[in-house]
C-alpha cells in the first residue's frame, strides 16, 4: 500500500471518528440539558437589552421593592429597578468576562502544557516545581490580592482569572502529551528533522484537543462563578452593570426585611448557568471517553 493510500485511510478514519464522537454528544441527555441551558443565557446576553420589557437601569421610587407581580416579574430592587429585567441583562457581562479568562487560561496553560510534555527533563521538572508552588496557594486569595493591587475593572479581571486558571490547565495537557510523546508519529515527526515547535502545535495538539475542550469547559464553569463572587466582593465587574454578583451584594442585606426576590433570582441565574456549563463539561468528557 502506497503512502499516499495509507495516509488517505488514516484521515477517513480520523473523520469516521469525529462524527461518531458528535453524534454520542448530541445524543447525550446530559449534553443536551447544558446546552439548552447555556443557550438560552447567551440568547440573553446578545438580545436581552433589546427585549426587556423595562429599562433594567431605570429607576422608580415610586415603586421600590415592589413584589413579583404582573407589572414586575420578578419585582422590583431598592431603587425601584425591574428585577427581571436586570437578571436578563446581567447575563451580558458575566458571558462576556468568563469565557475571555477562560480562552486566556486555556491558551496560555496549553502552551506551557506542551513544552514541559514534549521536552520533559529539566524544563519539566523546573516549570512544574513552579506551578506546584503556585497551586498550594488558594487561587482565590490569590486573585483577590492582584486585583487590590492593579485596581478591578473587566479586563483586569480577565487577566487575573486567566493566569489563576493557566497552571491547572497546563497539568491536565502535560498529561496528555505525555501519553502522546512516546508514539511512533511523534518520533516519525522527529527523524524527518521537523522542529519542536511544528511537533508540538501541528503533530502533538490535534490529538490532545478532547481533553483540552473538557478542561475547558469545566475552567468556564469556575469562571463564572469566580467572576460572580468578585462582582460579589466588589473586586469583579463594577457599577453601573447588572451583572448578577454585583446585584447581589447590592441586596442581600434585604433579605432579612423579607424582600428576598432582589437575591433569589440573580442567584438562581448564576447557579443555572454554572450547572449548565458543567452539564457540558460532564457530557462532552462521557463522549470523549467512549
Amino acid at each position: 500500500m502506497s503512502e499516499v493510500t495509507t495516509a488517505s485511510v488514516a484521515v477517513e478514519t480520523l473523520r469516521t471518528v469525529r462524527r461518531e464522537r458528535l453524534r454520542v454528544i448530541l445524543r447525550s441527555p446530559t449534553f443536551l440539558a447544558g446546552a439548552i441551558l447555556v443557550g438560552f443565557w447567551i440568547l440573553c446576553a446578545l438580545v436581552g437589552a433589546a427585549v426587556v420589557p423595562v429599562d433594567p437601569y431605570a429607576t422608580d421610587l415610586l415603586h421600590e421593592l415592589a413584589p413579583p407581580s404582573a407589572a414586575h416579574w420578578f419585582g422590583t430592587d431598592q431603587l425601584g429597578r425591574d428585577v427581571f429585567s436586570r437578571v436578563i441583562v446581567g447575563a451580558r457581562d458575566i458571558l462576556t468576562v468568563a469565557p475571555l479568562a477562560t480562552l486566556l487560561g486555556t491558551t496560555l496553560g496549553t502552551a506551557l502544557g506542551l513544552v514541559t510534555g514534549y521536552f520533559g527533563g529539566i524544563v519539566d521538572e523546573t516549570i512544574s516545581r513552579l506551578i506546584e508552588a503556585v497551586l498550594a496557594l488558594p487561587l482565590i486569595v490569590v486573585a483577590l490580592l492582584a486585583l487590590v493591587a492593579i485596581g478591578a475593572s473587566d479586563s483586569t479581571v480577565v487577566v487575573v482569572i486567566g493566569l489563576v486558571f493557566t497552571p491547572v490547565i497546563s497539568r491536565t495537557v502535560r498529561a496528555a502529551v505525555l501519553a502522546e510523546r512516546s508514539l511512533d508519529y511523534v518520533s516519525a515527526a522527529e527523524l524527518r528533522g521537523e522542529g519542536s515547535l511544528y511537533i508540538m502545535f501541528v503533530e502533538i495538539l490535534p490529538n490532545v484537543v478532547p481533553p483540552i475542550l473538557v478542561e475547558t469547559t469545566v475552567r468556564l464553569g469556575y469562571a463564572i462563578f469566580a467572576v460572580a463572587s468578585l462582582s460579589f466582593l466588589g473586586f469583579g465587574i463594577q457599577p453601573p452593570s447588572a451583572d448578577w454578583g454585583l446585584t447581589i451584594a447590592d441586596n442581600y442585606g434585604l433579605i432579612d426585611g423579607g424582600f428576598w426576590w432582589t437575591v433569589t433570582f440573580p442567584a438562581i441565574a448564576v447557579a443555572s448557568l454554572v450547572v449548565g456549563v458543567n452539564l457540558l463539561a460532564d457530557g462532552l468528557s462521557k463522549a470523549l471517553a467512549e
